[in-house]
């Protein structure tokens, strides 16, 4: 696993910016190199943001929209089109705005969906549908996404793994159903760390000053049971993308001075 890099930037719309035109580049590259991209979003303020900047960005053009797989990290289990869902969040800031192909679009199950109120079958069911996205060269029961994006809770939460609740715990599957989530609602469907663990990049994204205290547990050596954010690493890149107020907690010898 790759050793966290950060980059601080001086407010939440420099960083959201910055990291829509992160994200093109890393899509645009993928796309040159092998025809098409993989990447995983994630909703709340800061994922919402970046994908609300990528959409205002001139640059987003250079995408081939056609050729982009779209995947969630987690998804709260509630009917399909309710706006606290992140893919219904995430239609809204930007993928009605661009050609997404419908069928590259893979949202999470809806509690309203073909496993009604069961999210351990909804679950299962993601599982398979990574699973049959995953070439052999993947080497793994998901496919090798090129950027997965997290946003990271006040108590370091990612996806929806908690600290020391079960699902953060496991080490066998890639997607898990969650019972009793600290915050509402209590039930949701997340990837784990192994799954999240099998991507390229794994770009964290924080900022405000309520995510200081999670940052800089994170960053200071803590388990990833303790502290999920810890986990969440890429294989060849791991990015933390803070404003200066979620990096005010951080030693300054840890991070290069902020973007202008």
């Amino acid at each position: 696993m790759s050793t966290p890099q950060l980059v601080v930037h001086h407010d939440k719309e420099l960083m959201a910016q910055a990291a829509a035109a992160r994200l093109i580049t890393k899509i645009v590259d993928a796309q040159a190199s092998r025809g098409e991209a993989s990447v995983v979003l994630t909703g709340g303020r800061n994922g919402n943001g970046l994908l609300a900047a990528l959409a205002a960005a001139p640059a987003r053009d250079a995408v081939d929209w056609s050729r982009l797989d779209l995947w969630w990290g987690d998804e709260r289990f509630l009917p399909e089109g309710d706006p606290e869902r992140n893919v219904t969040q995430a239609r809204e800031a930007l993928l009605d705005q661009v050609p997404v192909d419908p069928k590259r679009v893979h949202a999470m199950p809806a509690s309203d969906g073909p496993w009604g109120a069961d999210v351990d079958a909804a679950a299962e069911a993601y599982a398979a549908e990574l699973a049959a996205a995953a070439d052999p060269e993947n080497h793994g029961p998901v496919p090798t996404f090129d950027v997965l994006m997290l946003g990271v809770g006040p108590d370091t939460h990612v996806a929806s793994l908690f600290p020391e609740l079960p699902a953060v715990r496991e080490t066998e599957r890639t997607v898990v159903g969650v019972h009793g989530a600290p915050k509402p609602p209590p039930t949701r469907v997340s990837l784990t760390l192994p799954a999240i663990r099998s991507a390229r990049e794994v770009w964290l994204l924080a900022a405000g000053e309520d995510k200081a205290e999670a940052v800089a547990i994170a960053l200071s050596g803590a388990g990833e049971i303790q502290a999920p954010a810890a986990g969440a690493k890429g294989r060849q890149r791991t990015l933390w993308l803070l404003d200066t107020t979620a990096a005010a907690q951080l030693p300054r010898s840890l991070y290069p001075p902020a973007s202008p």
